[in-house]
């Protein structure tokens, strides 16, 4: 079986590449970074990278790709949304998590270090609570200062940042990390509230829809 992943930054590479390794080792990962999507993205909005997109989706099809998983939050409703007509399934690594906050509880708290990914979390989160039938209250949380550590290489500043923005949070059934390089920021936060992270349940979603399409 073989994923694509369309990521904005190459620090995914080793966390997929880790739990592909320890939960689905008979998956091949194909990784696709392309930094400039962020940027352009937080610039210009979502509808900017539209194009690119639907090309790197292609190209995944046409390299023989049995689906594709957008790791980044901003740009992954673009990657859903170019889904029909290419022929194999795309999908945002944040969904399974949006469902599974959805079901956790009614106050569900996101936190994110790039403004940007704000609106693309909280409609998934919404349209996740629409299909569940479920009435939530969502709030948002700035992990101020984290994505310069990202930036700067600083990864143990920026995950320090995002646990101490997860720690503030106290009237929520579940937080969120918006993002899938904020995953080790749960093991450091000492909140008592469920923290929920992207990246495992994200790649047990697409490698469950690469096998139904090698079985079809």
């Amino acid at each position: 079986m073989i994923l694509a992943l369309l990521h904005t930054s190459p620090a995914h590479i080793p966390v997929f590449d880790a739990l592909r390794d320890a939960a689905h080792p008979g998956l091949t990962l194909r990784h696709l970074v392309r930094e400039e999507l962020l940027v352009r993205a937080g610039e210009r909005g979502p509808g900017s990278v539209v194009d690119d997109v639907r090309a790197l989706l292609a190209a995944a099809r046409r390299d023989g790709a049995d689906a594709v998983l957008c790791t980044c939050s901003s740009i992954g409703g673009v990657a859903e949304d170019l889904a029909p007509g290419l022929g194999v399934p795309v999908l945002r690594v944040d969904r399974p998590m949006a469902a599974r906050a959805v079901a956790t509880g009614p106050r569900i708290t996101v936190v994110a270090t790039v403004h940007s990914t704000f609106a693309p979390t909280l409609a998934l989160v919404e349209e996740e609570a629409a299909r569940a039938g479920r009435a939530v209250e969502v709030r948002t949380v700035f992990a101020d200062g984290a994505w310069e550590c990202f930036l700067a290489g600083d990864r143990d500043g920026y995950l320090d940042r995002v646990a101490a923005a997860v720690d503030s949070v106290t009237d929520a059934d579940v937080v969120v990390l918006a993002q899938a390089s904020m995953a080790g920021a749960a093991d450091r936060a000492r909140t008592a509230l469920a923290v929920l992270s992207s990246p495992r349940p994200g790649l047990d979603a697409a490698a469950a829809a690469c096998a139904v399409v090698r079985r079809a």
